[in-house]
């Protein structure tokens, strides 16, 4: 084995990212012991709203659900078998499979019975959003369901008419919460939670813009494991000051040079959802030396981004960081459409175009020096445009490798053939492993 480069050592707040995610699912099972409401809904959806509803009202964001139940692939067989055996086609996002059949089965996956939703609370972006929880409720005999339609467009267009579009769709929605829980809403909760989806989404975003660093302090396996209590619930301060706590951790990690994989000497970004059931290949890359530094879905699937004054991609500003005070429901509805429709990972459902120049852009930046694509079969939203911006890279003479499977589906993913292709690339490259 190779002696390593750099120093290397574990997160200290590891732990702590575990305990937020493991107390969600409790929380959310154990809601109705504690006189609470669940709510069931996307990772995108505007959870900062139900929020006004009080402390006692506990989500589930269905897509961080699909994939941890892709990272079983016995349970998500199952689960997939039993969406098959209902007639849904197999070809359907994975993740919406992997949720419905949980339904289906009713085994939630911590453990139990699956805890049926008060009410579902979704935005539509991704083509199957609305479908997805139609079916829901239909399952569950009829749950109340509420969507609000975000397709207005890349930022890039996003005027007062686009805006004002979606914030009358959430002034509607909270009226719809107050009549479907018989509870008076809190403007000030609200205004409280817009505050934390801000500061968590822009904070991610630092922590990601800090793996420029040559050593990367973070791998993306392990962002994996993190990036998703933004996807869990965004909104809450839990999660807004564990980012808080991580970014300062990472920076030092940069300050001391610790790295994510101490023999660093290629690094790589990814494209979409890895397969869940399949994160050995990072493991098995690290071993040639290759550490991923990340990519446009793990940034910017949640993370709040803007163009820096230097023209770099960086974390967005805050309405914090630029002194705005919310005073009342309308303004905070506002901001928080605003922010979230500048989520860049919605950029690949307008145009090709615009994410391949945003990949192009994250790979000269961060320093990568090829890109390994997967041509993901169970998530239509994330795979659009993903052979544009193949080309993009080509072009810009950054080398990709391609290869298929599914973040969900475990059957749709070749192992053995995957690390034979690693190998012809790393080969490809000049690289031999370090370690066997």
């Amino acid at each position: 084995m190779a002696e390593k480069k750099y120093k290397t050592k574990g997160l200290d707040c590891w732990g702590k990212a575990k305990e937020i995610r493991e107390n969600y699912y409790k929380n959310y099972a154990t809601a109705k012991e504690k006189g609470g409401i669940r709510w069931g809904g996307g990772a995108w959806s505007f959870d900062a709203i139900p929020k006004g509803l009080g402390d006692d009202v506990y989500p589930i964001t269905s897509e961080p659900y699909g994939a941890s139940i892709g990272n079983n692939p016995a349970f998500s067989l199952e689960c997939q078998e039993a969406c098959e055996a209902k007639g849904f086609a197999r070809d359907l996002c994975a993740y919406m499979r992997s949720y419905w059949g949980s339904i289906i089965l009713n085994k939630y996956y911590f453990g139990g019975e699956f805890p049926r939703p008060d009410f579902l609370w979704q935005d539509h972006i991704c083509c199957s959003h609305a479908k997805w929880y139609q079916v829901v409720s239909d399952l569950e005999g009829g749950i109340p369901h509420f969507c609000i339609d975000v397709s207005v467009g890349p930022h890039l267009e996003l005027d007062e008419n686009r805006l004002n579009y979606v914030v009358g769709q959430m002034l509607d929605g909270v009226e719809w919460l107050e009549k479907v829980t018989g509870r008076k809403y809190d403007d000030e909760k609200l205004i409280q939670a817009v505050y934390n989806d801000c500061r968590s989404s822009s904070l991610w975003a630092e922590i990601c813009t800090l793996n420029k660093a040559i050593p990367a302090p973070l791998d993306e396996k392990t962002m994996y494991s993190l990036y998703v209590l933004g996807t869990l619930h965004k909104a809450s301060k839990e999660v807004a000051d564990f980012y808080e706590l991580l970014r300062d951790e990472t920076k030092d990690r940069v300050a001391n040079q610790i790295a994510a994989v101490g023999n660093e000497r290629l690094r790589i970004m990814t494209d979409s959802q890895p397969p869940w059931a399949a994160l050995r290949l990072f493991r098995y890359l690290e071993k040639y030396g290759v550490v991923s530094i990340g990519s446009l879905y793990t940034f910017c699937l949640i993370g709040g981004f803007e163009d820096q004054p230097d023209g770099s991609f960086g974390p967005a500003k805050t309405p914090q960081e630029k002194g705005i005070v919310i005073k009342d429901r309308e303004q905070a509805l506002r901001i928080l459409a605003d922010w979230t429709l500048k989520k860049d990972m919605w950029l690949a459902f307008y145009g090709s175009d615009l994410r391949a120049k945003r990949v192009v852009q994250i790979a000269k930046e961060w320093h990568c020096g090829g890109m390994m694509m997967h041509l993901n079969l169970g998530c239509e939203g994330t795979a659009i445009g993903n052979m544009e911006s193949r080309l993009a890279l080509l072009k810009a003479g950054i080398p990709v490798m391609t290869y298929e499977g599914n973040m969900g589906d475990d059957r749709q993913y070749d192992e053995v053939g995957t690390f034979k292709r690693a190998d012809i690339w790393m080969g490809s490259l000049g690289l031999q492993k370090l370690e066997d």
